[in-house]
């Protein structure tokens, strides 16, 4: 049997792993026989020579098995999350679960926090008064069982070798991988004890992936590896050369969430949050194709059911619920700024990257892990890529904790925006979808 040292020469002499290497090597991690430098050699063997799909397979197995998988055999019907590769004013999470759940398929979900110029679900959540991510897993076991629906933050039992993994990818150059990252967002997802997967796959300036190509490989191998997993799985591409919504920042974005549970939001928030709920009644088996899901998505909004799910949500998670009623009762940024066109004409594009950069240094964000946030801070657009604007006319707001802060953002925030005299229309919000071959 080779070697563990050997295992890692093999790597980086460009050969494939036999089956079960890949798990020794994890293993290995674990148990404190490989050190953490062994580790970081073999992911940048990896990373330079690459996985195939089957070693994919087996890396996201033995990462998902080094830890605790749920098993939500108690709950009735087809078990289907959602993940976001994360993108500037990405808040679908907070109105998409309650939706799903109310229609009838369960959503148990294990959200991230935001870390650079994305924002995160968990951070958002929070925002809401005494809202909880902390909850052990019987406690998230027991409100996906009543409500249908659970968002938590990851717990040290769900795969722990993904953690420790992680923060060596982190500051050795190798996140950049699509095996790494499709074995990380999986063996997480999949420790929920999920059985199918939709995948929102963010392209463009504002997400990880800036071009097509390289976003439909990730999605690619996400399918790929999710099937062979035997879990139902779709991914669809899309835009992130433009903010979503209207608003970046924790306490606003949540806000704007509940808007869309209440029949309201802006249009592209709604699209592709409807986008997202058909997949995952289709998956669920609720719905039998993509339309009757979206109509089945539309009547939970329309009826208040899924507005009324998200009440006993927040209830469960130790918030408080009448924030769906009453938005005031989030934190509000003690100084807003409003900021203006320069010149007449059409809003022909506005960067994501630079406002979602904005926000972080406005406190919305963070840059490293231990950081805080302030839920308060934000950005709030007035005007989207298509709008025609009159100089002087509001283009965004800042919500800063106070002058200063905005002051310091005001340059950024403003060359996000480019004026011309011809109007440029936003283009699709879905790029593209790729199903596994158990979606259906």
């Amino acid at each position: 049997m080779a070697t563990l040292v050997e295992l890692i020469a093999k790597k980086r002499d460009g050969a494939t792993h036999e089956p079960g290497e890949i798990r020794r090597l994890i293993e290995g991690l674990v148990a404190g026989e490989l050190a953490d430098y062994q580790m970081s050699a073999w992911l940048m063997a990896a990373f330079l020579r690459g996985l195939d799909t089957r070693e994919t397979l087996e890396l996201t197995d033995a990462m998902l098995e080094s830890g605790s998988v749920l098993d939500l055999g108690d709950v009735p019907g087809v078990k289907v999350d959602k993940h976001s590769t994360g993108g500037v004013g990405d808040k679908v999470s907070i109105c998409l679960a309650p939706i799903v759940a109310a229609c009838g398929v369960p959503v148990p979900m294990v959200s991230g926090r935001g870390l650079g110029h994305t924002g995160g679900t968990l951070d958002k959540l929070e925002a809401i008064p005494g809202f909880r991510v902390d909850l052990t897993i019987d406690d998230f076991r027991r409100i996906v069982r009543e409500l249908g629906t659970c968002l938590i933050g990851q717990t040290r039992e769900i795969a722990p070798a993904d953690k420790r993994i992680y923060a060596l990818r982190d500051v050795t150059a190798t996140v950049e991988s699509i095996p790494l990252i499709t074995a990380s967002i999986l063996s997480k997802k999949l420790a929920e004890g999920i059985d199918a997967l939709v995948l929102d796959v963010k392209v463009g300036r504002g997400a990880f992936m800036k071009d097509l190509e390289r976003a439909r490989a990730l999605a690619r191998s996400l399918v790929d590896v999710a099937s062979r997993g035997g879990k139902g799985v779709t991914a669809l591409l899309t835009d992130m050369d433009h903010p979503l919504g209207l608003t970046i920042g924790n306490a606003l974005e949540t806000i704007e969430a509940i808007e869309v549970l209440r029949g309201g939001g802006p249009s592209d928030l709604v699209e592709l949050t409807l986008e997202l709920a058909a997949e995952m009644l289709v998956l669920g088996k609720v719905a039998t194709d993509a339309a009757d899901g979206r109509a089945r998505a539309q009547q939970a909004i329309a009826s208040g059911s899924a507005a009324e799910l998200l009440r006993k949500l927040i209830a469960a998670q130790h918030g408080n619920p009448r924030v769906v009623d009453d938005p005031t009762l989030f934190a509000r940024a003690p100084v807003i700024l409003d900021l203006s066109a320069q010149r007449s004409g059409f809003v022909v594009d506005i960067d994501p990257l630079a406002l979602g950069l904005a926000g972080v240094e406005l406190g919305a964000g963070r840059t490293r892990a231990e950081q805080a946030v302030d839920p308060a801070v934000g950005l709030v657009l007035r005007a989207t890529k298509g709008s025609r604007v009159s100089a002087g006319q509001p283009l965004i707001e800042i919500h800063a904790r106070d002058q200063a802060a905005a002051a310091r953002v005001t340059e950024r925030v403003l060359g996000a925006f480019r004026i011309d005299d011809d109007a440029a229309a936003r283009g699709p919000l879905v790029l593209e979808a790729l199903r596994g071959s158990a979606a259906g």
